[in-house]
């Protein structure tokens, strides 16, 4: 059974960085297309990222230039590097990825990490 597994959340001061991890387990042939989300209490959830395993990005308005997001299909990981953190960050990050799993394509949900940016 495939499982999307996050890590790389915690507490860190504004202007500081963090890097999640997004690891699939269970045996896929690869990662098609992945998706960062993110959600603040007592706001809706938005896309944060979406990334083919061609490499194109897209980012929200409020992250680009300070989030980058990988696949590395050889790890079968997605990361998503965040920089220059602010406050407005806080939030649980969640991953979304469709894989690549024999004949089909299947979609999955990591469980979400948090990250948390003090002032």
């Amino acid at each position: 059974q495939v499982q999307l597994v996050e890590s790389g959340g915690g507490l860190v001061q504004a202007g500081g960085s963090l890097r999640l991890s997004c690891t699939t387990s269970g045996s896929i042939f690869s990662i098609d297309v992945a998706n960062w989300y993110r959600q603040a209490p007592g706001k809706q959830r938005e896309l944060v990222t979406t990334i083919t395993s061609g490499g194109d990005t897209n980012y929200a308005d409020s992250v680009k230039g300070r989030f980058t997001a990988t696949i590395d299909n050889a790890k079968k990981t997605v990361y998503l590097q965040m920089n220059n953190l602010t406050p407005e960050d806080t939030a649980v990050y969640y991953c979304n990825a469709n894989v690549i799993n024999g004949y089909r394509r299947e979609n999955y949900w990591g469980q979400g990490t948090q990250v948390t940016v003090s002032s």
